[in-house]
């Protein structure tokens, strides 16, 4: 039975259309292991005293200090959400993400030709250390030391419609950082994004959630992705790992969860008033439906406060649906040139050099996907 017709597809969700015959299919048949989740990020900065200032500021908490290395946490237990090393400039370094069992990492280590190693003391366990097609940096981990459960920031309580929640109580969200809960997930932009996404689905055991291509270039396949964990029949975030084609391999942007919507847009005051920079926000995203506010570090780096995501299990099929910057969010103002990449600055600088030199390599971005990209960033 086809994609369109199959009830409880993704499809039946919200996405305009399911695969067509011979599409990807969004999952590899035999991946080596399937991971649970996404462990914390890798960073390079020059100053961790300002890479701290505005972590405290976006709501983490300091799990680990010292002369050279930053260990980020969020309120729920378990391992760093963010670490960030000293280094001569600012660099995204890679993702390590959480085996689901130990015997797991000597499996995938047997099937990549790699060893297990120890990690440092400070954070325990092991890990396999992998480079995806792109060349980033890809760390499988297991046996971390857990990290206590931190106080979270209590969700408020709502009179919604005819439904009354709250009597004699008023609403006061503090203006306050947003208590990060967790890390939710990362998005990489490739310039080999076909082969960098077989690659996580074989290796990983990561599956498609929705497909985005090109408008009018459907039959050339997909050019982003939303990529999430297979978990079997416990649901998982929509997406973990967003990727999509593009000019260089880049970092683009990483997710932290907090409580709910008056948390999210009081800490985002809070940022606004210690002169941080809001690149896009407040709205609500129609792939993942996320709730988010996307904020700059005094590094550059894009990151994001998001709440209310949605969950899948293992049964849905992928959506497919054209990239344009309108089909991004449900409702919020339009996606600022900050967060599209070509408000004049250094990194829209370099993004556009990049094209000229991607268009002599040999990778996947050729002119007609320039095309493409150039047709998302007016749309």
């Amino acid at each position: 039975m086809g994609a369109d017709t199959h009830h409880g597809t993704h499809n039946d969700l919200h996405s305009e259309q399911g695969a067509l015959s011979g599409e990807h299919p969004g999952r590899a048949e035999n991946p080596v292991i399937k991971v649970a989740d996404l462990a914390w990020l890798e960073f390079e900065k020059p100053d961790l005293d300002r890479a701290e200032l505005f972590a405290h500021a976006f709501g983490f908490a300091t799990a680990a200090r010292s002369a050279d290395e930053l260990q980020l946490r969020g309120a729920y237990a378990g391992a760093p959400c963010v670490i960030i090393r000293r280094g001569p400039k600012s660099r995204y370094a890679g993702a390590a993400f959480q085996a689901s069992d130990d015997a797991d990492l000597l499996r995938l280590a047997d099937a990549t030709g790699t060893r297990v190693t120890n990690l440092p003391e400070s954070i325990g366990g092991a890990v396999v250390d992998l480079t995806a097609p792109d060349g980033a940096g890809v760390r499988v981990v297991s046996g971390m030391h857990a990290l206590p459960a931190l106080e979270t920031q209590p969700a408020l309580t709502f009179n919604t419609g005819g439904e009354l929640r709250r009597t004699n109580d008023t609403q006061r969200p503090p203006r306050a950082p947003a208590l990060v809960e967790r890390l939710g997930h990362v998005v990489l932009q490739s310039t080999k994004y076909r082969e960098s996404l077989d690659w996580y689905l074989q290796h990983l055991g990561l599956i498609v959630s929705d497909f985005k291509y090109f408008d009018g270039q459907r039959e050339r396949g997909p050019t982003m992705s939303f990529i999430r964990c297979d978990r079997g029949s416990e649901p998982a975030d929509h997406h973990t790992l967003a990727m999509t084609l593009g000019p260089r391999d880049r970092y683009v942007h990483s997710a932290y969860q907090v409580s709910d919507l008056d948390a999210l847009a009081a800490g985002g005051e809070h940022l606004r008033e210690q002169g941080y920079y809001r690149s896009w926000g407040i709205g609500r995203h129609i792939e993942g439906s996320q709730i988010f506010d996307y904020w700059r570090d005094p590094d550059g780096f894009l990151v994001e406060h998001f709440t209310d995501g949605d969950r899948f299990d293992n049964t849905l099929e992928p959506g497919w649906s054209p990239l344009t910057a309108s089909g991004l969010a449900q409702w919020g103002p339009p996606a600022s040139k900050d967060f599209m990449g070509i408000s004049p600055s250094r990194e829209s600088l370099r993004e556009l050099r990049s094209m000229v030199t991607a268009l002599r390599d040999d990778n996947e971005f050729d002119l007609a996907r320039l095309r493409g990209l150039m047709k998302v960033a007016t749309s």
